[in-house]
């Protein structure tokens, strides 16, 4: 680790004297190419001067402790000694966690992708629950949230809804909510009171931006048809929405998207193009993935969508988090939104992974898998 924070410390410093440079300045792109790779290094620069200047003081201490003579200063100085050691034994820690290699996908924004499972209307119901806690979560971060398409249950459910959330960080703390999730309640259909079990799979994807996938139009089909509104009745007489249909040069499955949100055709194909980069991106990152011997899997375990990782039990008021085995029994707060103490759990659970992994064995994904 050590080694490591040389290097570090080294290029910190190799950068401050190309930038004291003069000539730097005739060079707009490289001066602000630098600028920000100063500034990313420079908290944990910050960090591990901290971390030497602790080392120093208890070395300072230490030989207080062996030449004075008077026991009072030699009292005190062991109790600095102790203070010092618990402060190093701190940045030591929040050093092995500042080194742990960073998402690249974790500032991006994201496509998050609802759909009913088992459980008939009582799932899409379910899956309707799930929007809206998402949407309020994204509230209270002050996300932004856009609609790209939907297809609703005559109870007001949902079979499927794709929604795009933009703000810094949104891939970060959502990457965690991919895989199946499962609710235990009683059914506002069901008149014998008894609990029923249902389920939702979520997937989050982090929106591809243009540089990363290079989509071949030869190989993109273009279909509109007219939107559809609950249990498939037209809601439009024009054809405004919009179909994407993307057959992979490496004879790959087909990957679809489509919109039907906007009455404007140009916008649902908008919509529906960031779908299918999204798509195209997490497939690419798959393979990347598949070609790692020891590639991680954290966000969903095994990263299987037919796996469980958290029960809403409406009985109990308790929610279950089956990759830490953790229980919150604040389940109205949770769906109104409040997500972030699981949340928060499953990130030090993911940084707590990687630490233990070497430093070849990591993967690139946050955890979806489509």
């Amino acid at each position: 680790m050590f080694e490591q924070l040389e290097s570090v410390r080294a290029r910190y410093d190799a950068i401050g004297k190309r930038l004291a440079d003069p000539n730097i300045h005739n060079n707009l792109a490289e001066l602000q190419r630098l600028s920000k790779e100063q500034a990313q290094l420079r908290p944990l620069v910050d960090l591990y001067d901290a971390y030497r200047r602790t080392e120093a003081d208890i070395r300072e201490a230490r030989q207080l402790v062996a030449q004075e003579k008077d026991t009072e200063m030699q009292d005190y100085a062991r109790q600095e000694i102790e203070k010092l050691e618990a402060e190093k034994a701190r940045l030591e820690g929040e050093l092995k966690l500042a080194l742990v290699p960073k998402d690249p996908n974790d500032e991006k924004d994201v496509i998050v992708e609802i759909r009913q499972g088992t459980g008939g209307d009582e799932a899409a119901l379910f899956a309707a629950d799930l929007f809206k806690m998402y949407a309020r979560y994204a509230e209270a971060h002050r996300w932004k949230i856009e609609l790209i398409s939907q297809s609703q249950t005559e109870r007001q459910g949902y079979k499927e809804v794709i929604f795009e959330v933009r703000g810094r960080g949104a891939y970060s703390r959502l990457k965690f909510e991919n895989g199946v999730h499962r609710v235990q309640r009683v059914p506002a259909t069901e008149a014998q009171g008894r609990i029923h079990t249902s389920t939702a799979t979520v997937v989050v994807l982090p929106e591809a931006e243009d540089v990363e996938v290079v989509i071949d139009r030869d190989r993109l089909k273009r279909e509109v048809f007219r939107s559809q509104g609950h249990g498939g009745q037209s809601v439009n007489t024009t054809d405004s929405a919009v179909r994407l249909t993307y057959t992979p040069a490496d004879g790959g499955l087909p990957v679809v998207a489509s919109s039907q949100d906007e009455r404007s055709q140009l916008q649902n194909e908008a919509k529906a193009m960031r779908v299918l980069m999204a798509r195209l991106l997490d497939r690419q990152q798959e393979q990347q993935d598949a070609e790692l011997s020891r590639a991680r899997r954290s966000a969903v375990g095994t990263a299987e969508r037919s796996e469980k990782v958290r029960t809403y039990n409406y009985p109990e008021s308790r929610i279950t988090d089956h990759r830490i085995d953790f229980k919150y029994y604040k389940l109205p707060q949770f769906l109104a939104g409040d997500i972030d103490p699981v949340v928060d759990r499953l990130i030090q659970w993911d940084q707590a992974n990687k630490l233990s992994e070497p430093p070849d064995g990591e993967s690139r994904r946050g955890g979806s898998d489509r």
